[in-house]
């Protein structure tokens, strides 16, 4: 298959990097340094069991999506585009895997946040749409290496219970670069669940400056930490979503523990003078809850928070 991965920022440039140690075609999808680095350096990527992987730039296309020349040619040549960008630029990541795929190629994203998998279908059709979440932990650094700090898994699905044929070509994929895929005949659930843990997180640690691990140090934030899930659990449940075979109290725990040393997407962007993804996360939670007429002064408090310190 010829795969395209767009936004290649710790976990797109994870992605990539596990594909790039298979027989697939890759196509790096980017913009400005970042582009320009992995065409004219490659891709570092520091994996989770010790080795340093150097990729270099040949084994990969790039594709800069601010230099119209560097789409030539590649208009409709791709099988499967793995969207990873921020949650934010969805609907015009989505337009562009439309030019980039195939007219049967499928279209998966495993961003953060809530609504992604529901743009992703809008703009390709349901039968072109996968969407899903991803656990492995991973940062980058100023030098652009990528540090697979924590192994996961990735779990995808598209409403069904069982794969399509073309879906298990995915999985295969997925499974051949090491990324640990699962099938979920669940998919709202695991997006719900991925966007639970998030809420939990990833803006505590973006107010706090510090790794996923000091949470747990401190009983107040880890608190928190549960207030946050537990309400995102309960608006989930409003809104049509089984969450109750989750022990919602242990899933952020493990996840704390598993990624103790990772610094969040949030508290990356925060300290790269990036937008955040909090508008997707606790924004979309509290929206969701406003539709249901239920509080949510956990995310809301976050939400005003986070937003604040983006000024």
């Amino acid at each position: 298959m010829r795969i395209c991965v767009l936004g290649t920022g710790s976990i797109g440039g994870l992605i990539l990097g596990a594909l790039c140690s298979t027989e697939h075609h890759m196509v790096a999808v980017s913009r400005g340094e970042t582009a320009m680095r992995l065409a004219t350096e490659g891709l570092v990527i520091h994996r989770h069991d010790g080795p340093i992987e150097m990729i270099p730039p040949s084994r990969f296309a790039v594709i800069d999506t601010g230099v119209v020349d560097t789409m030539v040619g590649m208009e409709g040549v791709c099988d499967l585009a793995i969207i990873c960008g921020k949650s934010g630029d969805t609907l015009e990541l989505a337009r562009l895997a439309t030019d980039l795929l195939s007219g049967d190629g499928i279209a998966l994203t495993v961003q953060n946040g809530l609504g992604n998998y529901e743009i992703i279908k809008q703009i390709l059709g349901a039968r072109r749409a996968m969407g899903g979440s991803i656990t492995h932990g991973a940062w980058r650094d100023h030098d652009g290496a990528v540090h697979w700090e924590g192994f996961g898994e990735v779990t995808i699905g598209s409403g069904g219970k069982d794969p399509r044929e073309e879906e298990m070509h995915v999985i295969d994929a997925l499974n051949s670069s090491g990324l640990n895929p699962r099938w979920t005949g669940s998919l709202q659930t695991t997006i719900w669940s991925k966007a639970m843990v998030n809420v939990a997180i990833n803006p505590i640690c973006a107010i706090i400056g510090a790794k996923n691990g000091v949470i747990e140090s401190y009983p107040n934030l880890l608190s928190l930490a549960f207030e946050a899930a537990n309400e995102v659990a309960s608006i989930g449940h409003a809104h049509g979503v089984d969450m109750s075979g989750i022990d919602i109290e242990t899933t952020v725990l493990e996840v704390i523990r598993s990624t103790s040393e990772n610094k969040c997407s949030m508290l990356q962007d925060l300290m790269a003078g990036r937008p955040t993804e909090i508008d997707q996360l606790c924004g979309k939670v509290v929206e969701i809850a406003e539709t249901h007429g239920i509080p949510a002064p956990v995310n809301s408090t976050l939400l005003a928070l986070v937003r604040a310190i983006q000024l």
